[in-house]
């Protein structure tokens, strides 16, 4: 394991049923494969050394003699590989017959997992063949040359790495009270899940919401291995799943009914879900009486890292089937944040900073929304265009197309005359366009609003970003400042999405929408160019906000390292494939990696007066809610791994 990632894999061999010669050749392949992919970790299915639909062929000692045969074999193949491997068979303890799991590496038998519970009803009949790990009195056996002690005991497998890792078998995951409940809770980082589940309509489905959950539940990852080709048909079919999930999300997936052998591997992010278990109260609660048997793995030679995991590079942008929805979920809490601010004050009027930008428009767009809900007449939505110094046309005209066609009052108040006075009254040269230049025009918005508010009795709506936020991108008291702020819960990537989602309804005005999502994001607080251009563009000065987003959200979700989060940029936006260039070079993406974490540390004071608004998703910037930080606090050993990159 390094960078907190662990290498696992779920192998679906084909089978000849009761052959283990065959069959443990067929294993002894994946295993090859797995090794020089570098795998840590993998699962086989549920009786894979002999098959898992030999029905009463399980009561014949020669199969069972040439099982344990087949793990020997095992055992020797593996002598001089790192892999840890699980693999299914029926062992004999004390007379009676279980249905296992045994952990092999490095030629050495760590363990062995009975299962615990065994299904009876519809097509299955284990109980005819096997007994429960319930029924089973612990005990130190011999098998396959080895000494191990097999009881009932939850068993958590430690890797030289630290990694833990939990097995369970196929129905004990169907249980009401899976073993991975307590493996889980007692430590393991991973469950294995050894299976021989037959297909049935709809039964995949549900598989895969079961295992998203359980993953979920325990904060785990969870590899799911079932049989497939080869296995009898007499009367039902295996499909040969190959499955793994991290924390309710699906990382790999294998293709079913395949006729080949496959291998299904991928990266778990072990450091992530100590974060998640780490901050989960309820899961930190429901551990205290959980407790397993550890078994500590053998040290193996170290590979050197790579990085193969897929990287959202917009880990803020839904990714759900139904987009449309996923939006319209988002916009709802926004929705709702105001009306039930509306509400509680008694409030009829808002008043909104219109510059035809991307905030202002989806804070407009949701004021509109949250009156519409409340049936309140949108001429009670003050819209407020303020031109000054750096105004350009296609904004302006934007900003007063958009208020016309959605029937929002407007006002035009322009700003030179009283900035202007304000520099005389200040000393300032209006010719040297420095902070003070800049930050003058945003106060006198604000105060603007703020006035026109309490005027008309009415609450300023704030249009600042979550990305904003993070960066400190705004000016303090200026438009840091409102009495609520709708888009406080979302970053500057999620905003066009948002936008481009009203954009399609049929009351919007999709033509003006689209317009200013393709408007370079700029506070035009500098004069435009001779050609009447945007001049002052927000991404040249801080960076790419597409980089800043994915930050903000390893940094604020995970807590990790600027070495980690350059890791996953470096993948996420340095690698090319064949369905996209590279997007970034790794020099760039340093540098704004360097200035994120300078400016997030600089600006914690402004994020600690931050005005109230609604969490939209996993992350959140609230001084009262998620993220509680000093303002005067160092951010020394942040710059400086950045600067070992």
């Amino acid at each position: 394991m390094k960078y907190g990632f662990v290498n696992v894999a779920a192998a679906v061999p084909t089978v000849k049923v009761a052959d283990v010669e065959y069959n443990v050749q067929q294993i002894e392949s994946l295993i090859a494969q797995a090794e020089d992919r570098g795998v840590e970790v993998m699962v086989f299915p549920e009786l894979c050394i002999t098959g898992y639909s030999c029905q009463d062929l399980f009561k014949e000692q020669l199969l069972l003699d040439h099982a344990e045969d087949g793990v020997v074999k095992l055992l020797d193949f593996t002598r001089k590989l790192n892999v840890i491997v699980i693999v299914g068979l029926p062992v004999v303890v004390n007379g009676l017959l279980y249905n296992c799991a045994a952990v092999l590496q490095g030629g050495q038998l760590l363990g062995i997992v009975p299962k615990v519970y065994l299904p009876n009803y519809g097509e299955f009949y284990e109980k005819r063949w096997f007994a429960s790990a319930q029924d089973l009195n612990p005990t130190e056996i011999y098998f396959a040359g080895s000494p191990v002690h097999v009881s009932a005991e939850p068993q958590v497998f430690v890797t030289a790495d630290g990694v833990k890792f939990g097995v369970e078998i196929c129905e004990d995951v169907w249980a009401p009270t899976p073993p991975s409940n307590n493996l889980s809770l007692a430590g393991a980082d991973v469950i294995f899940n050894l299976s021989a589940s037959d297909e049935l309509i709809g039964k995949h489905a549900y598989l895969k919401s079961l295992l998203a959950q359980q993953s979920a539940r325990m904060i785990s990852g969870y590899v799911y291995a079932s049989c497939g080709f080869g296995e009898s048909t007499q009367d039902v079919v295996y499909g040969g799943n190959a499955i793994i999930f991290e924390n309710g999300r699906l990382l790999e997936e294998g293709d079913r009914f395949s006729l080949q052998p496959q291998i299904k591997m991928c990266q778990i992010d072990v450091q992530a879900l100590h974060v998640e278990r780490r901050t989960n109260t309820t899961f930190i609660n429901a551990q205290r009486n959980a407790h397993a048997r550890e078994i500590a793995c053998k040290a193996t030679c170290q590979r050197p890292f790579e990085l193969f995991r897929n990287i959202d590079p917009y880990p803020f942008i839904p990714k759900s089937e139904n987009m449309q929805a996923s939006c319209e979920e988002i916009l709802n809490i926004q929705v709702m944040g105001l009306v039930k601010r509306l509400h509680h004050i008694n409030g009829k009027k808002a008043v909104i900073g219109i510059s035809g930008g991307l905030d202002s428009t989806l804070a407009l767009l949701v004021t509109v929304k949250a009156f519409d809900k409340l049936g309140l007449d949108r001429q009670g939505i003050v819209g407020i265009t303020m031109p000054g110094f750096g105004t350009t046309d296609r904004t302006y005209n934007n900003a007063l197309k958009l208020m016309q066609t959605l029937g929002v009052t407007i006002r035009e108040i322009s700003i030179a005359a009283a900035v202007t006075q304000h520099f005389r009254d200040i000393n300032h040269d209006a010719s040297v366009h420095d902070i003070t230049y800049e930050n003058s025009q945003a106060r006198e918005r604000t105060q603007i609003l703020m006035d026109v508010a309490n005027k008309e009795n009415a609450i300023v709506v704030g249009t600042g970003d979550l990305s904003e936020l993070a960066l400190g991108w705004a000016t303090y008291n200026g438009d840091h400042m409102s009495m609520y702020g709708v888009n406080a819960g979302v970053p500057k990537t999620l905003i066009r999405y948002l936008v481009t989602s009203i954009s399609r309804e049929s009351s919007m005005p999709s033509d003006i929408l689209l317009d200013i999502i393709d408007t370079p994001i700029s506070p035009e607080l500098i004069p435009a160019d001779e050609q009447g251009n945007i001049k002052q563009k927000t991404e040249d000065l801080v960076g790419p906000y597409e980089l800043h987003d994915f930050f903000i959200y390893y940094f604020l979700r995970y807590g990790f390292s600027p070495k980690k989060i350059f890791l996953l940029a470096k993948r996420a936006f340095c690698t090319a494939t064949s369905e996209k260039p590279a997007l970034y070079d790794e020099e760039t993406v340093k540098k704004w990696l360097t200035t994120f974490c300078r400016r997030f540390f600089n600006q914690q004071f402004k994020r600690s007066c931050l005005p109230d608004g609604p969490k939209v998703g996993s992350v959140s910037l609230s001084p009262r809610g998620d993220w509680r930080m000093p303002s005067d606090a160092s951010s020394a050993l942040w710059l400086k791994e950045c600067e070992s990159l």
